[in-house]
């Protein structure tokens, strides 16, 4: 009976194939760099990134089937698991540490180093996976059928879908090229303007659009409805706040500004405005949002880390089968060990012993949380951001009551921060990842080892991307908001020295909880006001073209007999999806974490659906 009902992946567990090869090895960190340069790029311009595994999926099909003439599904599965922890790394970095930037330009103290970076990724990254090894079992394979895992059920079966062809991945490449052409025809050639603004004679107010594929394909991803919330918030800061501020005080010098406000528009317009006062109105804003969505999110996390725990306690001993094979626990224990004392001692990370054991104690609870709650309504709805304001908030509150202030214990505030935030991002990933090989018959020794890999990529790779973005644009100016780390800073700054414009910073927060209220998601409209407007157009462009296409597909769907076309529609797909597209829409394929609320109508994200629904009841 018991072999009956046992789950058999689609390679079996006694047949061998090429998984962990020099082509994978080598595509999956090309990807995995690659993937974080641009995730750290959107993620500090829009606010949000966007997943690498069905993307790095696609191409490794393409490259190792179509060009390289292999069948070898299990080495595409590397590439993606390779490839997506450098796009995991990049979002848990970017939402951090461009804050020891921001207060570099200040004059509060030294540009981190690229060593003190890369050590701090790294460690974030290699604790992610390491606390989330002992619950794989635990998690995917006792719960099989009950934790969906929903985008790495997805990612499984477009890699299935790809056994036959690997002619999807020219669409990934023309849409490289395309992008590539535009950003030369812009910045290269200069022959279109890479912005486009109005104003109104006698009026504040200024709207406008960027027109950056990048920018627009975010829209796209998002869709219509999450992109209509972005620029919502950006009216609102742009065309009501703004001029508000203006007609009212014009002849006011208000904190932080320096000189009156109506001087400051003549000479800047409504940027200057934004830079002085719409940037901590939106902090606080993103901060409520971030509070509320993980105040939401507290009785399901309680349950979650409880029932990971008992399953954890259930769980099997070590197998002799290749599809059931783990990192020894001997290593788990020791690297964990290690990494701990690394974040201690390193003189380059500037966290005591306090620190230390914050990042432990909160690392083990937050990748646990995060491993099951990915599981349960995907990496979407994971609340990666209220993990990292709540870890600020007790860590900063910690350090202080210790003693450990001023720079220093600023430094250390954020080094926590980042390393729990990449923990959290990291040990999503990885359980997605991990879903995709037991659905597919990996090796999670070989994937373990290959998520680390991607890590150590991305690790020594982002501080170069760091500061290269730094020195093009600069954080937190309109080119490169950077609104998580910007709301990171405020919130350490304010717990340290209160040194902040409360008034602003609480406008924006009860401006977040009127907007919950009235049932609109507060993260991405908060961000929306953050963003200057010209950036949440250029999102909205994409999330319209988005619904022309979705709506052009929907008319050929019923012209060709309900057959599906390459793009699959945002409309939730309820039920058993029958084929990838059904699956890609039903479950969603792209990590939003700023937007992650289960309100959001796109991605669609199953809420912990079991295959055999109960008591018929809709997803």
């Amino acid at each position: 009976m018991n072999e009956k009902n046992e789950f058999k992946p689609y390679i079996p567990a006694d047949k061998v194939t090429p998984e962990f090869t020099i082509t994978s090895i080598v595509m999956g960190i090309l990807l995995a760099v690659i993937f974080g340069a641009a995730n750290a790029y959107l993620g500090l311009r829009v606010g949000m990134t966007v997943s690498a595994s069905i993307p790095a999926a696609v191409i490794s099909m393409g490259v190792i089937r179509v060009i390289m003439r292999k069948n070898s599904i299990l080495e595409s599965n590397l590439v993606q698991t390779i490839g997506s922890a450098g796009e995991s790394l990049a979002a848990g970095a970017i939402f951090t540490l461009p804050a020891l930037f921001l207060w570099a330009a200040e004059g509060k103290m030294n540009k981190p180093s690229i060593i003190e970076i890369t050590i701090i990724a790294l460690i974030g990254g290699l604790l992610g996976v390491l606390f989330m090894i002992p619950l794989r079992n635990a998690l995917i394979v006792k719960e099989h059928g009950v934790l969906p895992y929903p985008e790495g059920t997805a990612c499984a079966e477009v890699l299935l879908a790809g056994e036959e062809g690997g002619a999807n991945a020219s669409t990934v490449f023309a849409g490289l090229g395309i992008a590539a052409g535009f950003k030369f025809i812009i910045d290269g050639l200069k022959l279109v303007p890479s912005e486009v603004s109005f104003r109104v004679k006698g009026y504040a107010g200024e709207i406008g659009t960027q027109i950056y594929p990048a920018v627009m394909s975010v829209g796209y991803i998002c869709g219509p409805r999450i992109s209509s919330y972005m620029f919502a918030g950006g009216i609102v800061s742009w065309l009501v706040l703004i001029p508000a501020i203006v007609l009212f005080g014009s002849d006011l010098t208000l904190y932080p500004g320096t000189a009156p406000i109506g001087e400051m528009f003549a000479a800047g317009g409504a940027s200057a405005i934004w830079g002085s006062y719409i940037r901590y109105i939106g902090a606080g804003a993103l901060a409520a949002g971030g509070i509320i969505s993980l105040v939401k999110s507290l009785p399901l996390i309680i349950r979650t880390f409880r029932d990971a725990l008992k399953s954890m306690s259930g769980a099997k001993g070590t197998s002799n089968k290749r599809t059931e094979q783990d990192l020894s626990m001997k290593f788990l224990l020791l690297a964990i060990l290690v990494l701990t004392l690394l974040v201690w001692l390193v003189p380059a990370i500037p966290v005591t012993l306090v620190g230390a054991i914050i990042v432990v104690i909160f690392g083990f609870f937050f990748a646990t949380v995060s491993s099951r709650m990915v599981g349960l309504v995907g990496s979407s709805n994971n609340p990666v951001s209220g993990m990292a304001i709540a870890t600020l908030l007790i860590a900063t509150i910690i350090l202080k009551i210790t003693g450990d202030q001023g720079a220093h214990g600023m430094q250390g505030a954020i080094a926590i921060g980042s390393i729990i935030c990449i923990v959290a991002a990291i040990a999503g990933d990885a359980s997605q990842d991990l879903k995709t090989g037991y659905l597919l018959g990996a090796t999670p020794k070989k994937q373990q080892i290959g998520e680390m890999v991607g890590v150590i990529a991305a690790a020594f790779a982002i501080g170069g991307v760091l500061y290269l973005l730094d020195a093009a644009w600069g954080f937190g100016t309109e080119q490169l908001g950077a609104p998580q780390a910007m709301l990171m800073k405020m919130i350490i700054e304010g717990v340290m020295d209160g040194n902040l414009p409360w008034t602003l910073v609480f406008i924006g927060v009860f401006l977040a909880i009127a907007v919950e209220i009235v049932g609109i998601p507060v993260l991405p409209f908060a961000i929306g006001v953050y963003l200057p407007v010209q950036l949440n157009a250029c999102i909205m462009v994409g999330g319209l073209v988005r619904l022309i296409f979705d709506k052009m597909n929907k008319e050929n769907d019923k012209k060709f007999d309900g057959s599906h076309c390459p793009t699959p529609s945002s409309e939730p797909v309820m039920g058993e999806p029958e084929d990838s597209f059904d699956m890609v829409n039903k479950y969603g394929t792209y990590n939003i974490q700023p937007t992650s609320q289960t309100e959001n109508s796109f991605p669609h994200i199953a809420q912990g659906l079991p295959k055999k629904r109960k008591n018929g009841k809709k997803n």
